[in-house]
Parts: structure tokens; sequence; C-alpha cells
């Protein structure tokens, strides 16, 4: 298993935004720089975010990317989820999929408890606490676009 580029990203952004001061913005094409991803591609993953309510959007000159307040304490998990979907680390862990060996299945308990250890540790990590262990110069800190 590996973390899709996406949420790599996606995480790094999110940690990025987590270190700025509070309703301070970052350009698109300075999260481009800083995570080292195209803008292009970091255009789609910004809309995720954006629709999972985890960044607000602001269009026109004083636009940019903003991390709501309530979002600092944001998990791993809820980055990943807003990007990947459901975390799933096999088929039969996925309710809407159906397997005939369910109940007789060792392996099926093994990757439970592997998805349970997996998410539990997601679910911990913020982003506030990442961004305040972020090493310095790690993603170069956001000018300041807009600060209420």
């Amino acid at each position: 298993m590996q973390i899709t580029r996406a949420a790599d990203y996606a995480l790094r952004v999110m940690i990025y935004l987590a270190g700025m001061p509070p309703h301070a913005r970052a350009s698109r094409a300075e999260l481009a720089e800083g995570a080292g991803c195209p803008r292009q591609f970091l255009s789609k993953i910004l809309q995720r975010l954006t629709r999972a309510g985890l960044i607000i959007s602001h269009r026109g000159n004083t636009g940019g990317f903003e991390l709501p307040e309530g979002q600092r304490h944001a998990s791993v998990m809820q980055v990943m989820e807003a990007i990947e979907g459901p975390i799933h680390l096999n088929l039969c862990l996925d309710p809407a999929q159906s397997c005939d060996r369910q109940d007789s299945c060792a392996f099926q308990t093994v990757c439970a408890d592997a998805q349970d250890a997996l998410s539990g540790v997601f679910r911990k990590a913020t982003l506030a606490d990442m961004a305040r262990r972020s090493a310095p110069g790690e993603m170069p800190r956001a000018r300041v676009l807009h600060s209420a």
C-alpha cells in the first residue's frame, strides 16, 4: 500500500496552510511551488479540499486559499478521505463489496486489524500538530495575501 501522490500533495498543502497565521491566504501558485506540485494537478486537489470544507477558496485580487480556524485540528484521515474517499486496505473491508469467503477467511481479520490501526494513527495526527513539527524551510512560509 502506498499513499497516492494526490493525497501526499494535499497533506503538504494542508500542513502549510495550518502553519500560516489565522485568516492568512496563499495563492495557488505559491502552494504549487511549495508542494512541488504541477499547478493543474494541484487545482484538482484544491477543488476536492474545498468541496470537503477543509479549505476556503477566495477569488479576486485578495484571493487565495485559507484554512478555516476550525480546520486547523483536522486529521490526516479527513484529508486522505477528502482526496481518496474511504480507506479500505482490502476489498473485503469495503461494505459496498461482497466476498463469498468473508466468513471463513483468516486474512480478513488481519486486514481489519491493520486497517483499524492505520485509521487510528491517521485520525490522531492533526494538521496543527504537524505544522508545529515541520522543519523550517520544508515548505516556505506563505506571504500573507490577506489577513482579517
